[in-house]
């Protein structure tokens, strides 16, 4: 249309600190023009604070969101990645840790919740005698395959052996029913626990 003012076929966004410009460019007239992508950028709150853990018999400062897994705090922001992340729904066992000596899922159990209590990981458990002694019938019996989920298979049997120092094979069976190991050495692990036990009579 004659005279009609020319428009691109996008209308351009005004121009806001509000926004930010996937492949676009500044408009001559002063609005930014992005023929592809305008999204608004989010200023969500901070909500990081500082929470002390036990971990290890060591105190450690995190800097994380309260609601942050215990997982992520200890793989993310203290380097100990010995604990492992499997399915991050408490469903595989391999993030296993103990919380004040008790089996724990650290993928879904937040910080929030651990401050002030003893958190011990994979990277401790051979400083403990049970620990030391389920490490080594892991090696003697060759229990790892491909490995991934051996520390939580760890943490949980020396939970169990803390608790009942001659388990039957039905208890053994419960107590590591929630630790998967694809690679199948159920039988391997039942056998190491048998042995640890013996060595701890």
């Amino acid at each position: 249309m004659q005279g009609a003012e020319q428009r691109p076929f996008f209308a351009p966004a005004q121009k806001s600190s509000k926004y930010s410009i996937v492949h676009g460019k500044a408009h001559p007239h002063g609005t930014l023009f992005c023929p592809f992508l305008i999204f608004p950028t989010l200023n969500w709150p901070e909500t990081h604070s500082m929470t002390t853990l036990d971990i290890n018999s060591k105190q450690h400062q995190v800097d994380v969101d309260p609601s942050t897994p215990v997982l992520w705090a200890l793989r993310d922001a203290l380097g100990l990645t010995g604990t492992k992340f499997g399915c991050g729904q408490a469903l595989c066992g391999a993030c296993t840790v103990h919380i004040n000596g008790q089996a724990t899922r650290s993928c879904v159990t937040p910080v929030s919740a651990v401050a002030g209590q003893k958190i011990t990981t994979i990277e401790a458990i051979g400083n403990d005698k049970v620990g030391k002694a389920v490490q080594a019938a892991w090696i003697k019996h060759d229990v790892a395959q491909c490995g991934y989920c051996q520390s939580g298979q760890i943490m949980s049997a020396t939970a169990l052996l803390k608790t009942n120092k001659k388990p039957a094979d039905a208890d053994i069976d419960a107590a590591m029913a929630g630790n998967i190991c694809r690679c199948g050495t159920y039988v391997r692990i039942r056998a190491a626990i048998h042995d640890a036990a013996s060595m701890l009579a």
